[in-house]
């Protein structure tokens, strides 16, 4: 068991700010381009539903909603994976944040236990 001084603890905590700050900043990028990609993505979506409204099936039936919307998502795959991924990098990028901060609140706890430890 090694022992942790005030300095060491001071550093992790210098090292886990400047990690927080990139951490978000990687996440305030991210969530822009989410919601760049999403709108894209909604208005696009809109448009072919738009266009197949106007349109009737083979069978001379108009479209239901949901053929639509399907029809819609197709014609749209390949933006729909974009929006998708990029959601999930969002997510990543919260989650890594929330994980720092914890490591954060651990390195403190541990700084007021050196520093109790050394006052005895």
């Amino acid at each position: 068991m090694s022992v942790v001084t005030p300095m060491q603890v001071e550093a992790r905590l210098k090292d886990l700010s400047k990690l927080i700050d990139e951490a978000h900043d990687d996440l305030v990028n991210t969530e822009s381009l989410y919601q760049q990609h999403k709108a894209d993505y909604e208005i696009a979506m809109a448009r072919t539903r738009l266009e197949l409204s106007q349109k009737s099936s083979p069978t001379g039936k108009n479209y239901t909603v949901g053929e639509r919307e399907d029809m819609a998502l197709v014609q749209n795959a390949e933006m729909h994976k974009i929006v998708a991924m990029d959601e999930a990098i969002v997510k990543a990028n919260r989650a890594n944040v929330a994980r720092l901060r914890v490591q954060v609140d651990i390195a403190r706890s541990i700084g007021t236990s050196v520093r109790t430890g050394m006052e005895l």
